[in-house]
Parts: C-alpha cells; structure tokens; sequence
C-alpha cells in the first residue's frame, strides 16, 4: 500500500470527525460551552499543518486543512460573535 493513501485515509477520518460537532455548532449558534482559548489555539495550529502541508505539496494534508480551517474559522468567529 502506498504511504499517500495512509495520508488520505487519515485526513478524512479526521476532518470527517470534525464535521458534525461543526455543523451542530453552525446550526444552533450556540458557543457557550466551547472554550475561546482551544478554538484560537487549534484555528491557528490547523493553519500552520495547511501551510506544512503546502510547504511538501501534499494533497491529503492540504485539503483536510482547508477544510477543517474553514470549519473551525467559522465556530471561532460564532464564538467571538456569540459569546
């Protein structure tokens, strides 16, 4: 089995697991019980694996970060928003 699709395996599961504490979030507009400094914490650390993941051209590694960027941006500025 080739290393590349080890990559695409574990970014789907992992960007998948994020999706519907995401979409709950999203929906409900309720960020009272999700903590600012985790969410500042993991938007900028999911930022730098993106620009990682650039930096070796890897595709799985960039685009699970760019979709899990978004998602946590979004939950982060609802939070900021709705605190």
């Amino acid at each position: 089995m080739n290393l590349e699709w080890t990559g695409y395996i574990a970014a789907t599961l992992t960007t998948l697991a994020f999706v519907p504490q995401a979409i709950k979030t999203i929906r409900s507009r309720d960020t009272h019980s999700i903590s600012l400094l985790m969410y500042v914490v993991f938007t900028v650390g999911i930022g730098f694996w993106l620009l990682y993941g650039i930096s070796l051209g890897s595709i799985p590694m960039i685009v699970s970060n760019v979709v899990t960027f978004a998602l946590s941006a979004t939950i982060l500025g609802m939070k900021l928003r709705y605190k």
